[in-house]
């Protein structure tokens, strides 16, 4: 009897990377707005960092956290905000954890495969606008 191991998918590349960056800050300035994006690979290591000049400076880190919390979750952090809410069945999640979580929308996972191969995270606007630029440039990935 023979067992085939399932094939893991290509991992997201540098170039990958800068496409999802690239996309993110292209509808962050059509929506008038200076972002921070922030890619991960699979192991939650810095792919690709940039912030616009302009973006507010903690925004670079409210990227990273949302990217990382996308990642480990795998679920888009806009999906996850609830769930921390004082009456959420994770609300002691961000304090219990000495990890950088943050859930607020922004973040989303990179799948290929059906697999998680990384995250993206967007920060500098509205949430609601964070997370529209991250999903735009999953979309552009994706073509």
């Amino acid at each position: 009897m023979s067992t085939t191991l399932p094939t893991a998918p290509t991992p997201l590349t540098t170039q990958d990377a800068e496409i999802l960056i690239t996309a993110a800050r292209r509808a962050a300035e059509a929506a008038g707005v200076t972002v921070s994006v922030t890619v991960l690979d699979a192991g939650g290591h810095l792919l690709a960092f940039r912030r616009d000049d302009r973006a507010v400076l903690i925004s670079g880190e409210t990227s990273t956290r949302k990217a990382y919390t996308a990642l480990q979750l795998n679920a888009p952090t806009a999906d996850l905000v609830d769930l921390v809410k004082p009456d959420g069945p994770f609300h002691s999640l961000p304090t219990a954890l000495d990890k950088p979580l943050l859930f607020v929308a922004g973040g989303i996972p990179v799948h290929r495969d059906g697999r998680p191969i990384g995250a993206i995270g967007v920060g500098g606007g509205a949430p609601e606008q964070d997370h529209g630029f991250a999903a735009a440039a999953l979309a552009e990935l994706a073509r």
